[in-house]
């Protein structure tokens, strides 16, 4: 039967799959006694089930091919004949009829009392084989549970996979997808975790915070997950499928008609250039970011490079990367970040620290590099030695205070001199600048800008820090709120102390490919933005139909707003604007 589980959408999109979860199913049972009206019906669920069990048995065992079934058959068989045992389906029968339990009553308590025989039995091989029963039960316990039509189970099985789980670490996430996986439901989670960077990263559809996942599905069982709304249609009706299908033309519409911009400039209609550039990590997000037509590269995330291994990578894998992504610009502007681990981009090399008391406050970003400057040296050569092949910046992030920024300069310019001393042909001159996501940062930026060549703002962290709240903590969730007068005000004096000191400065935090934001953006000033190379159509049809000058005047409006509604007002009326767009675009729920 057709039921709704929500969450939160934390990368856009829709998916139709079959649940693969993560963990061993949670059955829930049914302890309330059966009517005896109820008897009759529930003796028929039961058969049926069982029916389900042995077909699956069968089926399995008509897959294998070769030495493996030979190796699994003494299981399926096993499997088998507890399936087909006169006095197990006796039992259950027995329990249901007489002792008007539930089915998965009758199977639990059927399960303890065979367990208890095993477990009691002297032989450790028999005593082992109580794993049969457990699978067994478990087998039946899914049939049970599963209330999929014989229609249902046809389209699931055409379909690809949908991950049901807890969480998902960032360094699972590229595996998963390469395998095939459709998108993710998590439990937990949140819509700024860099797990949900990286979904949006790799286009699949995500949605955390849906509680209820685990409890309510079992393996197989067809689900359309959409990540705009954050809703999980479990066993969705043909209905259902038909609005899938609805969307999925929709966006082939939309990406028709946005294709149409990949080579246009980014300009508002009162003739200010806006320069769109991309998010990449992976090299698979160049080729889009050159597609979508990126202004470059204003975000360059190393750490990818760092979570999928047991190792740090040396200076020369580094440098192959970081060629190979200049090169892939053809001449654009790179900017790369130096290494941001920790918090929740924990890597398999044992880099970031383990069991931190608050690992957000604790030794990440540029905390992380410093406290291991052979690290730091390494990645310094391995950038550096890209500048002969196009226009590259060093960015570095996690920047509290002056003396972080003067040591990374030393240190760029010890690594400039020995690699000129190796023969190495590298550019006279480096760009270098900080990430603005700690409020100290931004607050005392006129006293480090004069060490600064360029200037991004990490909305991400900025917010949660500004704000005392955890941007992976689902449950503060309405807390964390880029609209935040706090929050505004702090990118609105970092974008100024630019502006008067002639730096650049450009927003890559996830608020920058959200439409939503776009007009108050220009608004504050910002003129550059850095965003998934897949929004990159998408804000610009909507900067192309908005009136900069206009939406300047409404800034002070912005700014002095005292409270979040007062705020989400004044947004509204700037997109009053370009209303005939975003009803063409479809705007989506913030994912800020």
């Amino acid at each position: 039967m057709r039921h709704l589980l929500e969450g939160s959408g934390a990368s856009r999109g829709m998916a139709l799959g079959r649940a693969r979860l993560e963990q061993p199913s949670r059955f829930l049972v049914d302890e309330t006694p059966l009517e005896q009206g109820e008897v009759a019906a529930e003796l028929e669920r039961i058969d049926q089930a069982l029916a389900s069990a042995r077909g699956e048995l069968r089926a399995l065992r008509d897959k294998l091919k070769g030495p493996l079934a030979r190796e699994v058959a003494e299981f399926i068989e096993a499997h088998s004949l507890i399936l087909a045992d006169p006095e197990f389906i006796h039992g259950l029968h027995d329990l249901i009829s007489t002792g008007r339990y539930h089915a998965s009553a009758a199977l639990k308590m059927q399960r303890d009392s065979l367990v208890a025989v095993f477990e009691a039995m002297e032989d450790p091989y028999l005593r082992s084989r109580r794993e049969d029963i457990e699978h067994v039960i478990g087998r039946v316990q899914g049939a049970l549970s599963r209330e999929s039509s014989i229609e249902e189970r046809k389209l699931a099985s055409r379909v690809g996979e949908i991950l049901v789980s807890d969480t998902v670490a960032p360094s699972e996430l590229v595996p998963l997808a390469e395998h095939g996986v459709l998108g993710f439901i998590l439990t937990a989670g949140s819509t700024l975790s860099h797990s949900a960077i990286l979904a949006r990263s790799l286009r699949l559809p995500m949605v955390v915070g849906s509680h209820q996942a685990l409890s309510h599905l079992q393996d197989g069982d067809l689900i359309l997950i959409d990540g705009d709304t954050g809703n999980v249609v479990v066993h969705p009706t043909a209905q259902d499928l038909a609005g899938y299908r609805h969307w999925q033309r929709e966006v082939a519409q939309q990406d028709k008609r946005r294709a149409r911009l990949r080579d246009a400039e980014t300009r508002t209609l009162d003739g200010t250039t806006i320069q769109l550039y991309a998010n990449a990590e992976m090299p698979g997000d160049i080729a889009n970011a050159r597609a979508y037509g990126a202004a470059g590269i204003g975000l360059y995330r190393t750490e990818f490079l760092f979570l999928q291994r047991k190792d740090a990578p040396g200076e020369e894998e580094q440098f192959l990367a970081y060629r190979d992504l200049v090169l892939g610009m053809g001449g654009q502007p790179v900017t790369i970040r130096t290494l941001d681990l920790g918090a929740d981009k924990a890597d398999s090399a044992g880099l970031a620290l383990e069991d931190e008391p608050n690992p957000a406050l604790g030794v990440r970003g540029v905390r992380l590099s410093l406290r291991i400057p052979q690290l730091m040296h390494a990645q310094l050569r391995a950038i550096l030695r890209t500048t002969g092949y196009g226009p590259v910046r060093i960015l570095v992030p996690m920047i509290s205070a002056v003396e972080e920024i003067i040591t990374v300069r030393r240190m760029v310019k010890e690594c400039a001199m020995q690699l000129r001393t190796e023969g190495h042909e590298i550019a006279d001159q480096f760009d270098i600048g900080a990430m603005i996501e700690v409020p100290a940062a931004a607050i005392a930026l006129p006293g480090m800008i004069p060490h600064l060549d360029f200037v991004s703002i990490g909305t991400n962290d900025l917010v949660q820090y500004t704000l005392a709240v955890d941007r992976n903590n689902n449950e503060l969730g309405d807390l964390y709120d880029p609209l935040h007068p706090a929050v505004l005000r702090l990118i609105a004096q970092t974008i100024a102390v630019c502006r008067r000191t002639r730096r650049p400065v450009t927003l890559c935090g996830e608020i920058a490919g959200d439409v939503n934001f776009t007009a108050m953006l220009i608004a504050l000033g910002l003129t550059e933005f850095s965003m998934h190379p897949g929004l990159i159509l998408e804000v610009r049809e909507i900067v192309n139909a908005i009136n900069r000058a206009e939406l300047r005047k409404l800034a002070p409006s912005l700014l002095h707003a005292t409270d979040r509604e007062s705020i989400r007002s004044v947004v509204q009326s700037m997109r009053a604007q370009f209303r005939p767009i975003v009803e063409n675009v479809a705007l989506a729920p913030s994912q800020a």
